[in-house]
């Protein structure tokens, strides 16, 4: 409601109290809940569980991010998760109050990723110094369950809806390494460096974690990752989390990854073998970007065709392509997993889940994303994927990020704004001869520039 400048301004209201009730504020309660410290808070959809899940926050923070800068929703759903800490284990929720329960291992790396991408577009350090201590012991909680194999054990089973998870999981095993790999990274960042024996640990803990994660995953046959070390499916999930997560060790395998999944697309969408005849938009969105990383821009756009598409033009939906998921027919249900049956529910319709191709657009066709925080050093790499242009940008304390980028096949020219101060890279999509600001330069693919307003040109 944009147009209510309160909303806690309500022009009528009822009040009464129930004598024939054990709690006598029960009628009153019947339309009020509590689902974090304080508001607002990201949840999973307008409707439904109404209740902040980690692993959707993978997707809604960075899409809030690029889209209106409000991660003031964020910070209160992660100290909500944090809150929830248990004191003795360092486990966090599987979700928010009135769902939290500490179940899933998957969720509780997402929690980490959060803060981490929080950090990242706030530069919030004293959010970061309050929640430290948290962060560091949730990072050991999920450091204990890797045994003598080298691999994380999924002991915590609850994940976004898949079958199979538990034990040596890749799926689970991926996004650990991503958490501890970024663990290291805000240690880098936030100057805690001054422990240098934590930031050696994490550093030792995610480079064996990837050779071990590619010894026992990896299936040469189907050129893709398994799910666990006795099966040969091969999930969307862990896959594409690998090209994310920098688990690959080639651009080949990335590639043969990116090929793999698409041998899972159905006439709707990219179908989940983890999650059979369903289409998940949660995972799809992390697919896209799986796509992009590897260079196979044309899928990710194809991809983008086939499941948003379907989602944006069916006449089933109310043109919303915020599903929650729907079945591999087109049906809209979501088959969820509670660790025991299927539970075919209708779908929600304002799953922020879902909007995963709103900060691909920004990250990878435009090609801007923020490499410290609040954007003191950037990288502008476009994916063209066949378009002739494309223009945005996002808004960080430091200032107004912007980018403007011109293809016309044998000629590119970007237009960048960045504030003064700040410094990056811009990663050419072709090769020739380049100019920035009217000037010839001597570099080739990559160039080094400061903040401000600069045009950098390519002719072939």
């Amino acid at each position: 409601m944009p147009h209510v400048k309160n909303l806690r301004n309500y022009s009528g209201y009822f009040y009464t109290i129930d004598p024939f009730f054990s709690d006598e504020n029960f009628l009153t309660k019947l339309n009020n809940r509590t689902s974090g410290i304080a508001g607002p808070i990201l949840v999973d959809g307008a409707k439904r569980d109404q209740t902040v899940w980690a692993g959707d926050m993978g997707v809604s923070l960075p899409t809030g991010f690029v889209s209106t800068n409000d991660l003031f929703p964020a910070r209160n759903s992660l100290s909500t998760s944090l809150s929830l800490q248990d004191p003795t284990t360092g486990a966090l929720p599987f979700a928010g109050p009135p769902v939290y329960g500490y179940v899933s291992d998957t969720y509780h790396a997402w929690t980490l990723l959060g803060a981490y991408n929080y950090y990242l577009y706030s530069g919030d350090i004293t959010w970061l110094r309050t929640s430290w201590n948290n962060y560091t012991k949730a990072v050991a909680y999920l450091a204990n369950k890797v045994d003598s194999s080298g691999l994380l054990d999924v002991t915590g089973i609850e994940d976004w809806g898949r079958l199979w998870q538990g034990d040596y999981n890749s799926e689970a095993n991926a996004i650990y390494y991503k958490a501890s790999s970024w663990l290291l990274h805000v240690v880098e960042l936030a100057g805690y460096m001054n422990d240098s024996s934590l930031a050696a640990t994490y550093a030792n803990n995610a480079s064996a974690l990837k050779a071990m994660f590619n010894e026992k995953f990896w299936l040469s046959s189907a050129g893709m990752y398994r799910n666990n070390l006795t099966s040969t499916m091969c999930p969307q999930d862990a896959n594409l989390f690998a090209v994310l997560f920098s688990l690959t060790t080639s651009a080949e395998q990335a590639s043969s990854v990116s090929e793999g999944l698409t041998k899972k697309w159905g006439a709707y969408g990219s179908v989940s073998p983890e999650l059979p005849e369903t289409v998940a938009p949660f995972i799809g969105s992390f697919e896209i970007q799986a796509h992009f990383l590897s260079g196979n821009d044309a899928r990710a756009m194809e991809l983008l065709h086939l499941e948003w598409g379907y989602m944006l033009y069916t006449p089933l939906s109310v043109q919303s392509t915020l599903l929650e998921g729907y079945t591999s027919n087109g049906s809209l249900y979501y088959r969820s997993y509670d660790g025991y049956n299927y539970d075919p529910s209708y779908t929600s319709h304002s799953h922020g889940w879902s909007t995963g191709p709103t900060y691909a657009f920004t990250f990878y066709v435009l090609g801007l994303t923020l490499t410290s925080p609040m954007g003191q050093t950037w990288s502008v790499a476009p994916h063209t994927s066949g378009l002739s242009f494309a223009q945005g940008g996002f808004e960080t304390p430091l200032g107004w990020f912007g980018v403007e980028w011109k293809s016309t096949g044998n000629s590119f020219t970007i237009a960048r704004t960045m504030p003064e101060g700040t410094s990056g890279v811009v990663v050419l999509p072709i090769t020739g001869t380049i100019t920035l600001d009217g000037n010839a330069v001597q570099q080739t693919g990559m160039l080094s520039i400061d903040g401000g307003n600069h045009t950098v040109s390519v002719q072939e």
